[in-house]
């Protein structure tokens, strides 16, 4: 039985990077904030791209508006509709 593969969207953390945070001499807390950083980078460069800025000139409304907007194609469409997979 083949197991589904996530869209490159909806996967952010590889393999890779969360076996170099599962080994890197932290506490479980640190290694969740790690992943939970490496998860917003990748997050914000999309959001970045989408409103055709670089990531330092997003502003909070601009990722608030973006939420709300994946958001409501996740209720109209479905979740695979959406950027987020949740």
């Amino acid at each position: 039985m083949d197991v589904p593969t996530q869209q490159p969207s909806a996967q952010f953390l590889t393999l890779e990077e969360s076996a170099k945070v599962d080994a890197a001499l932290l506490s479980s807390p640190e290694k969740f904030l790690t992943r939970l950083t490496i998860s917003s980078l990748k997050l914000l460069k999309h959001i970045a791209q989408e409103y055709g800025v670089v990531i330092e000139d997003l502003t909070a409304q601009q990722i608030i508006a973006w939420f709300e907007k994946d958001g409501k194609i996740r209720r109209e469409e479905g979740i695979e509709g959406s950027y987020l997979k949740w």
